[in-house]
C-alpha cells in the first residue's frame, strides 16, 4: 500500500464535510419517502397498500451493488467512483420526480439505488485510504453523525413536504444537495490510489450471489403486491435458493470469491449474519407499514403522522449510548435472546393501535419500540463483526451490509404480502377494517422476528463480556441501519 496522501489543512477539515453529505443524502432518503407513499400513490392512481415496490426496488439495487462497490473504486479510482455515484443519485432523484407513473418511478429508484449503493461504502473507503489510524475513529464518527440525523427529521421532513408541496418534492429536495456535493467533490477530494495489483473481480459469483438475491425478493413481490400465481413464485425462490447453493460451492475453490466462506468458520459471524437476516424480517418492515397505519387506518395527515414517528428515532438514539454498557455487562448471547423476545413483543403490541388510544400512549409505545429495535440493530451487527480478523473485517462487514440491505427489502415484502391477504376485498374507507388487517400484520411480523431468539442462543458464551474491573470495551464499527 502506498502512504496516505497529506492533505492540507483545509482539505483536511472539508473532506468529512464531503463524504457527510454523501451519507446524509443516502440515509435520508431511506426515510423520508415511506411517510409520502399515500399521496403518491392517489396522484399516480394507485392502491397505497400496493406501493412497496418503491422501497424494495431501492433496497434490492443497493444490495446488489454493495459487493462490487469496492472493486469499482479500487478500478476506476476513488473520486471518480464516488463522483459518479453522487451524480447517479441526484439525477435518479430528478427522475423520479419527474416520473409520470409507479413503473417509471421504480425504474428511476433503481438508478438511484446504484449511486446510494457506492455513495457510502466509497465514502468510508475515502477516509480510511485519506487519513492516518490515529485519526480515523474521529473522522469516522463525524460522518456517521448523518445516519442518525437522516432518520430523524425524514419522516417529518416528508409529511412537511407532502402535505405543504407535493410529493414531488421529497425527491427534488435532493437536487441542490447533490449539487453541492459534486462541486466540493472535485475541489476538496484526492485523487486516491489503492497500491498493488488489482484482482479480478468475483464475476460468476457475483451473478450466483445476485440472482439469489433478486428471484428470493421478486417472488415475494409477485405473491404480494402483483398477486400471481404462488406456483410460479415459489419456482422462482426455489432457483433462487439453488443459485445460493451453487455460490456457496463455487466459493469453496474460487481463489478470491466474493465473500470468503473463511467467514463462517467464525462461530458469531455466522449466528449474526442468521440473525440480522431472519430478525430483520420482522423488523424490517415496521418504517414501511406505520405510515401507512397512521395515514389510512387512523387518519392522520403526512405531517403528523410523520411528527408521531420522531418519538421511534429518539428511543433510538437513547439506546445508542447505553449499548455498549449493557453488551459490557451482559454479553450478546444474554442481551440478544432477551432482546429479541422483547423486540417481537413490541411489533406484537402495534396490533393493539386503535383510534380509541390515548395518543400519548402511542407514542409511549412507538419510543420504547425504538429504544429496543436501536438495542437490537447494534448489537446483531457489532456481533457479527467482534471476532473477525483484521484481514476478514472488510469482507465481512461488506456481506453484512448485503444482508442487512436484503433482509429489509425481503421483510417489506413479506408485510406487504401479509398485508395484501389481509385487506382482499376489504375498501380503504372502512377505516375500522383496515386497522385490524394491519392489526392481524404486525401480530405476523412480531412472531417472525421472536423465533429468531433460537439463532441468538448460539453466540459464544460471555462474548462481549467486560469484567467489571476493566474499563468498558467499545463496539466495533458496523454499518448505520
Amino acid at each position: 500500500m502506498p502512504d496516505k496522501p497529506v492533505l492540507d489543512p483545509k482539505t483536511a477539515k472539508i473532506l468529512p464535510w464531503v463524504v457527510a453529505i454523501a451519507f446524509f443524502m443516502q440515509m435520508l432518503d431511506s426515510t423520508i419517502l415511506n411517510t409520502a407513499l399515500p399521496a403518491m400513490a392517489h396522484d399516480l392512481g394507485t392502491n397505497p397498500l400496493r406501493m412497496q415496490s418503491v422501497i424494495i426496488s431501492y433496497m434490492l439495487t443497493v444490495a446488489l451493488v454493495i459487493p462490487a462497490s469496492g472493486w469499482l473504486a479500487d478500478k476506476f479510482g476513488i473520486k471518480q467512483i464516488f463522483l459518479f455515484a453522487i451524480a447517479l443519485f441526484t439525477l435518479g432523484s430528478l427522475a423520479c420526480a419527474l416520473s409520470p407513473s409507479l413503473n417509471i418511478i421504480v425504474g428511476c429508484r433503481i438508478l438511484q439505488g446504484i449511486g446510494g449503493a457506492l455513495m457510502v461504502p466509497v465514502g468510508r473507503l475515502v477516509v480510511l485510504r485519506a487519513y492516518p489510524r490515529e485519526q480515523l475513529v474521529t473522522v469516522l464518527s463525524f460522518i456517521t453523525i448523518p445516519g442518525l440525523v437522516g432518520p430523524l427529521i425524514g419522516p417529518t421532513l416528508g409529511g412537511f413536504l407532502v402535505q405543504y408541496a407535493s410529493w414531488h418534492w421529497i425527491f427534488l429536495i435532493n437536487i441542490p444537495v447533490g449539487i453541492i456535493g459534486i462541486l466540493a467533490t472535485l475541489k476538496y477530494m484526492p485523487y486516491l490510489t489503492r497500491g498493488g495489483d488489482l484482482h479480478p473481480f468475483d464475476t460468476v459469483g457475483f451473478l450466483l450471489f445476485g440472482t439469489f438475491m433478486l428471484t428470493i425478493t421478486l417472488g415475494l413481490q409477485g405473491i404480494g403486491e402483483l398477486h400471481l400465481a404462488y406456483a410460479p413464485m415459489v419456482l422462482m425462490m426455489v432457483f433462487g435458493l439453488v443459485c445460493l447453493v451453487g455460490y456457496i460451492m463455487y466459493s469453496r475453490w474460487h481463489p478470491m470469491p466474493l465473500f470468503s466462506p473463511d467467514l463462517f468458520k467464525v462461530r458469531n459471524f455466522s449466528v449474526g449474519i442468521l440473525g440480522n437476516l431472519f430478525a430483520r424480517l420482522g423488523n424490517g418492515a415496521m418504517p414501511f407499514l406505520t405510515p401507512l397505519l397512521l395515514q389510512i387506518g387512523m387518519g392522520y395527515s403526512p405531517m403528523k403522522a410523520g411528527m408521531t414517528m420522531i418519538p421511534m428515532t429518539i428511543g433510538a438514539v437513547i439506546a445508542k449510548s447505553a449499548a455498549t454498557r449493557l453488551v459490557n455487562r451482559f454479553g450478546y448471547r444474554l442481551i440478544l435472546t432477551v432482546n429479541t423476545l422483547l423486540l417481537g413483543a413490541m411489533i406484537a403490541l402495534f396490533s393493539t393501535i386503535s383510534k380509541e388510544m390515548p395518543f400519548w400512549l402511542m407514542l409511549v409505545i412507538f419510543t420504547i419500540f425504538g429504544i429496543i429495535n436501536s438495542t437490537q440493530f447494534t448489537a446483531m451487527n457489532t456481533v457479527t463483526l467482534v471476532d473477525l480478523s483484521e484481514e476478514q473485517a472488510s469482507s465481512g462487514n461488506s456481506l453484512l451490509s448485503v444482508i442487512m440491505q436484503l433482509s429489509m427489502s425481503m421483510g417489506v415484502a413479506i408485510a406487504a404480502a401479509i398485508l395484501s391477504e389481509f385487506t382482499d376485498g376489504i375498501p380503504l374507507t372502512s377505516a375500522h377494517d383496515v386497522i385490524t388487517a394491519f392489526a392481524g400484520t404486525y401480530l405476523c411480523l412480531g412472531f417472525l422476528a421472536a423465533i429468531s431468539t433460537v439463532i441468538f442462543i448460539h453466540i459464544t458464551p460471555d462474548s462481549g463480556k467486560v469484567p467489571k474491573k476493566q474499563d468498558s470495551k467499545p463496539l466495533p464499527v458496523a454499518p448505520e441501519d
